[in-house]
């Protein structure tokens, strides 16, 4: 059970409820926190958590954070190369690692490299970089506890089982706000954040829109749960009351239930191996009838083929595709492209990407920096 914790990106969506867990369990000290430029939320945070160290991604927000917490005796550290300083802290057991996007990658290597467990909401670490930041977690003897609904839904379905083979991984997926919409040509950026269960950050939102969120957790999977991908199934369920099932060899079936929200998962992350209860929100079983599950329609959503596509062919395809999607994703959002061309602006990148199969966490940051300077130039395309 985490003691001390640090929380990268905590005025996020999975950041304050981490807060709201910690609240609620109370004997948890939050030691270490980071924002992107939220300051007036973060001072809120700073002045009740009391963290002894901080970081601010946007360096002109830290200035100014700086002078309204001068009362403080808190270490303030600004900019993005920084976050580290977080993610490491030396009086901290456990990471929450809860930014989007994979900034969040060398962070968590560096905690890992610290000795610290990892509870890792940030699915671009694995997506970017599984294979070595998993070979990190042996060697360094470290625990990776999944922060996801759905990871976390497998991680349960696990505990007692893991002498047992397993014959299939099903990856549930709400479908999002599109699942019954035939025409997705005219989306708006205000149509795909309206997302039917879940609230989430603007990045993750559209990601579910365009399926491209399950593609990820099921690269994420692979590496968390050591499975082959052609064994991860995924499996449309829009009530989101079934977080994900694990199928064994002998065709039994077990699967997490609960409601959409992200407490349970991420006080489970904290408190493993022991469940708490805390007083969330419980499933009522009987008001969970008329389950529904499906296959997803990848003609209609092609980023999840493409994710399928870039854990196939491997090495660092992954990270191509993860950083087009970044960068699609944001030029969706600021109005510069159309939904559609999304997955265009991902397909398009990683045709031109040649794939490093033995590759070290070098090759996966400049990776990640020519796939966004290729989708960069691919959006300029689509606005001329």
């Amino acid at each position: 059970m985490a003691e001390n914790i640090s929380i990268l990106g905590s005025t996020g969506s999975i950041g304050t409820q981490t807060l709201d867990v910690v609240r609620k369990l109370g004997n948890i000290k939050v030691r270490a926190m980071s924002t992107n430029k939220n300051i007036d939320l973060f001072e809120k945070q700073v002045r009740e958590f009391l963290p002894e160290v901080v970081c601010i991604a946007d360096e002109e927000k830290a200035k100014e954070f700086k002078e309204n917490t001068k009362d403080l005796s808190i270490k303030v550290f600004a900019g993005k190369e920084e976050l580290s300083r977080v993610s490491a802290y030396e009086k901290s057991d456990t990471l929450v690692n809860s930014v989007v996007g994979n900034i969040g990658l060398v962070p968590t290597v560096e905690a890992i490299k610290c000795g610290k467990d990892i509870a890792l909401a940030n699915k671009e670490t694995l997506v970017s970089c599984g294979k070595l930041v998993m070979e990190l977690v042996k060697e360094k003897n470290v625990n990776m506890y999944p922060v996801d609904s759905e990871h976390s839904a497998i991680f349960q379905c696990l505990q007692g089982n893991k002498e047992n083979k397993i014959r299939h991984i099903l990856l549930t997926a709400s479908g999002g706000p599109f699942r019954n919409r035939e025409d997705l040509e005219n989306v708006t950026v205000e149509d795909a954040l309206k997302h039917p269960n879940w609230s989430m950050g603007k990045k993750i939102t559209i990601d579910s829109a365009t399926l491209m969120n399950k593609g990820l957790e099921v690269i994420e999977a692979k590496w968390l749960f050591d499975v082959k991908y052609e064994d991860i199934i995924v499996v449309v369920h829009p009530q989101s009351i079934v977080h994900s099932m694990v199928e064994y060899e002998d065709g039994a079936v077990m699967a997490q239930l609960g409601t959409p929200d992200m407490k349970l998962p991420i006080q489970y992350a904290l408190t493993y191996p022991k469940r708490v209860n805390t007083g969330f929100e419980k499933l009522d079983i009987f008001k969970a009838s008329g389950l529904v599950f499906e296959r997803p329609n990848t003609e209609k959503f092609k980023c999840l083929s493409l994710a399928y596509r870039a854990i196939e062919e491997g090495g660092t395809m992954p990270a191509c595709m993860n950083a087009a999607n970044e960068s699609a994703v944001s030029a969706f959002l600021d109005g510069k492209i159309k939904f559609l061309q999304i997955p265009e602006i991902i397909e398009n990148t990683m045709k031109a990407h040649k794939a490093i199969e033995n590759y070290t966490l070098e090759d996966v940051l400049k990776t990640d920096e020519k796939a966004r300077e290729y989708a960069f130039e691919e959006v300029r395309k689509c606005r001329s």
